[in-house]
């Protein structure tokens, strides 16, 4: 092995450490990763004590990360990385919808529930809410028997793993499109809210002077056999917050009209969506 000579070989000694990498896809991501890590510290000519203080907050994020958070997706959203993830793997290219990030407060299994049912299980007050859409295929053809999986905040902006005043899956439920590939259900309007600032993500906004305020939204995730699973959210165009998504969520395509009707004083939502051809597969819920 050549022996260092000065900063700058530290790179090339390190990547033909790792040619021996029998998985090519490995290799080629940490080679490409190493290679970032090493130009970014030789480019910022980081000192000793910044370097320790970035391994603290890696640290860090994996000790807050727990039954109720995940501060390491958090920390993947508030910089970009989330979106930007979720934006190079699904590009509207075949009229599919605009995908959004998954978020740290996804649960697998939630009730699978019947049309129209309400979500809201627990009394929290707020405006009742009726959502609305279908789902088609990327030949405008209605998918009947997909699973529409939401969930959403409260009106205070808390989801239920967050708040001891709501029971257990409240405000989440998954619901089956009928044979014109309609699905409905009610619930209550969500509000925005802040992502977690007690750990060192919430640290590292306030250095960054970054409100941690997310626009309010519904997250859908929808699936069918057959076709990729579509992961997104409908943000609410009245919502202040839109242009300044701590966690860069919010694209024009996801912006939803949340309506008041005048008479019933029922907020109202429709949105639709379009799933392309594809493998169904389901990503790793953040939290049980």
């Amino acid at each position: 092995m050549t022996l260092i000579t000065s900063p700058e070989s530290i790179l090339d000694i390190t990547t033909a450490a790792m040619q021996s990498t029998e998985n090519e896809r490995l290799k080629t991501l940490i080679i490409s990763l190493t290679t970032h890590l090493h130009q970014f510290v030789l480019e910022n000519q980081l000192t000793e004590l910044e370097f320790e203080k970035a391994l603290q907050f890696i640290v860090g994020i994996g000790q807050a990360t727990g039954k109720n958070t995940n501060e390491v997706v958090l920390a993947a959203d508030i910089l970009g990385v989330s979106s930007l993830v979720s934006t190079i793997n699904n590009l509207d290219l075949d009229g599919g919808s605009y995908a959004a990030l998954l978020g740290p407060f996804w649960r697998k299994n939630a009730p699978l529930c019947a049309w129209g049912e309400n979500i809201s299980r627990s009394n929290l007050g707020g405006q009742p809410i009726e959502v609305r859409g279908c789902i088609y295929d990327e030949f405008k053809k209605p998918i009947a028997g997909a699973i529409v999986d939401v969930w959403h905040s409260s009106p205070v902006g808390f989801y239920e793993n967050q708040d001891d005043q709501q029971v257990d899956m409240n405000l989440r439920g998954r619901f089956e499109t009928n044979e014109r590939g309609e699905f409905f259900f009610t619930s209550i309007r969500p509000a925005g809210y802040p992502v977690p600032t007690n750990g060192p993500c919430g640290e590292l906004l306030r250095a960054q002077k970054r409100h941690p305020n997310r626009p309010a939204h519904i997250h859908f995730m929808i699936s069918k056999p057959g076709y990729k699973v579509l992961i997104t959210q409908v943000f609410d165009s009245t919502d202040t917050n839109l242009d300044s998504d701590p966690v860069f969520g919010v694209s024009k395509q996801l912006v939803g009209e949340y309506r008041t009707d005048a008479v019933s004083g029922v907020c109202q939502l429709n949105h639709s969506f379009v799933l392309q051809a594809g493998e169904m597969v389901f990503p790793a819920p953040p939290i049980p």
